[in-house]
């Protein structure tokens, strides 16, 4: 059985957070209608949690919302976190990558509203050109289904390779028809694509992991996935049953404002682009 995630130090730090809001987060359960207190949201540091401090500290007060932002490494605690009441609500993920968890994971976090889109990229110390990968090239892909089928999707768009028809959002190597160039994959986590650079000809890194660690995807990126029409775009959640609470709602509408959309592109010049 494939491995969807592995535990890293940095999960288990993530886990070890988790514990601790079970103290200071909002100790309600999905059934409560107890919204006063803080909103507490979990995110990717970047750019998830730095959208969400630029709303605290420039539009919140304001709107009297308090705000509590919490940071996550991984691509598991916030969504469990959400499910268990640790945290309100999160904002890391697409709709892919939801549907595919709480199918397996049995949990029930809903989208509230959709603020960006992350493009993944195809990123190489070695080479510029995707077709200037040598035969038998090694490229490091995410080792959860819904973003190793993306990356997938990224090297067949871009005639690396071919895909198998009717293939969705569980694709893997073994979905692959045509591998002309004869490229080998290395999984690993989702988090390590970027730091996996040196090991390998090139990786797929997800929009996030690839600002973190310092790269600028709409300058450096070998191919970089099109924005137009994708799935893929980053939102707000909660679990199903709070999207009406009104510090949600106040949230919503803060991230899809004229001011949160010109921060997301003064900032990240096109590595990171407003769906609203």
């Amino acid at each position: 059985m494939r491995n969807t995630a592995k535990l890293t130090t940095a999960v288990l730090a993530a886990g070890a957070l988790t514990l601790g809001l079970t103290a200071c987060g909002s100790d309600k359960d999905s059934g409560s209608s107890d919204y006063s207190g803080p909103l507490v949201v979990a995110a990717s540091p970047t750019p998830h949690a730095e959208i969400l401090n630029f709303v605290k500290k420039n539009l919140a007060k304001k709107a009297g919302l308090d705000l509590d932002v919490k940071e996550f490494t991984d691509y598991i605690t916030p969504n469990t976190a959400t499910e268990d009441g640790d945290v309100d609500a999160n904002y890391f993920q697409n709709q892919p990558y939801l549907d595919d968890f709480n199918k397996k994971r049995g949990t029930h976090i809903a989208p509230v509203v959709t603020v960006h889109l992350e493009p993944l990229g195809l990123y190489s110390h070695k080479v510029k050109k995707a077709d200037a990968l040598k035969s038998g090239a090694t490229i490091a892909v995410p080792n959860d289904s819904v973003n190793e089928a993306r990356a997938l999707k990224l090297l067949a768009a871009n005639g690396l390779i071919t895909l198998k028809d009717g293939v969705g959002t569980e694709a893997t190597p073994q979905d692959i028809a045509k591998n002309p160039k004869n490229l080998k994959f290395k999984e690993v986590e989702a988090a390590q694509t970027a730091r996996s650079l040196d090991d390998v000809d090139a990786a797929v890194i997800n929009g996030n992991y690839a600002i973190s660690a310092g790269i600028k995807p709409a300058e450096e990126a070998v191919v970089l996935e099109s924005a137009n029409n994708s799935p893929y775009g980053n939102f707000l959640a909660v679990k199903k049953g709070n999207e009406k609470d009104p510090r949600v709602k106040k949230l919503a509408k803060l991230l899809t404002s004229p001011e949160v959309k010109k921060f997301i592109e003064d900032k990240y010049q096109g590595s990171v682009i407003p769906s609203f």
